[in-house]
């Protein structure tokens, strides 16, 4: 008989606090390399939520758009449309996720023609899966996709890491991304409202206002701004200043005579 070791390892935690990473930081600051002094700040990103309720769906996001360290857009939309009764709220590539959405809503609205009724939400995930998969990894997208059809209200999850989970369970959390299910209406809309705050106050690529979806079997309400973020600066100072606070160092006039003028007539269509 041969004794196999056992995949399973039971590691024991030391309890405590652990300063690990100052100790660490303190001597990178003492060493003085400039390639590791910097610590960059940890964003996460993209804040989307979804919420089952008895009769449907409801989907939120918050409508910051980074690049970098840099607000590109204070107010852009990551809630996409697919269908009547199904909708995608994006994370990642801004691009990455508007054309995978045009791609999905144009191949579901032949569905549409070819069947003469509303598509399942399995068939929308098993596109999106198979299209990414294609691709291995290189678009960055991960989406939230939620909606009503002939079985009922479902939230499917799919990933650029090739990943897709229809959430069954009570709660689920992933990173950014938020899944309940099983409550009534009104408190599914402050619950997703509540997630995505939440968010933007504690998340650098979070902010701005919080758009909501609500997908229900006789009809789609999208309502945008939900909520405007309370958590907005106020200017400390005047940005005017007044002229001559910057040095002329050096003032020269050219002037610029016309040599040549010519005008001609546009042609129009009779």
């Amino acid at each position: 008989k041969v004794n196999m070791p056992s995949p399973y390892v039971l590691e024991l935690g030391s309890g405590g606090f652990s300063f690990e990473n100052c100790i660490r930081n303190s001597r990178l600051q003492a060493s003085g390399e400039k390639s590791t002094l910097k610590l960059k700040v940890k964003k996460t990103g993209t804040t989307i939520a979804g919420v089952i309720f008895k009769d449907g769906v409801a989907l939120g996001a918050d409508t910051r758009a980074t690049s970098g360290e840099v607000v590109a857009d204070k107010n852009c939309s990551k809630t996409h449309y697919i269908t009547p009764n199904i909708y995608c709220c994006g994370a990642g590539t801004a691009a990455d996720t508007e054309k995978t959405t045009d791609m999905l809503r144009s191949n579901l609205a032949l569905q549409i023609l070819s069947m003469g009724r509303n598509p399942r939400l399995i068939m929308a995930s098993r596109i999106l899966q198979d299209f990414l998969f294609r691709h291995k990894g290189q678009i960055s997208a991960m989406l939230l996709l939620g909606g009503v059809d002939c079985t009922g209200p479902h939230i499917f999850t799919v990933g650029m890491a090739l990943s897709t989970k229809l959430h069954l369970q009570q709660w689920v959390g992933i990173s950014s991304i938020f899944y309940c299910m099983w409550t009534q209406e009104d408190d599914a809309k402050l619950l997703v409202r509540d997630a995505i705050s939440a968010g933007i106050m504690n998340d650098l690529g979070s902010g701005s206002n919080v758009d909501l979806c609500v997908i229900r079997k006789n009809g789609t309400e999208c309502i945008r701004p939900f909520e405007s973020s309370n958590y907005k600066c106020e200017r400390q100072g005047k940005y005017k200043y007044p002229e001559g606070t910057t040095t002329i160092v050096k003032e020269q006039t050219i002037n610029l005579d016309l040599v040549e003028e010519t005008v001609q007539q546009m042609e129009v269509a009779q």
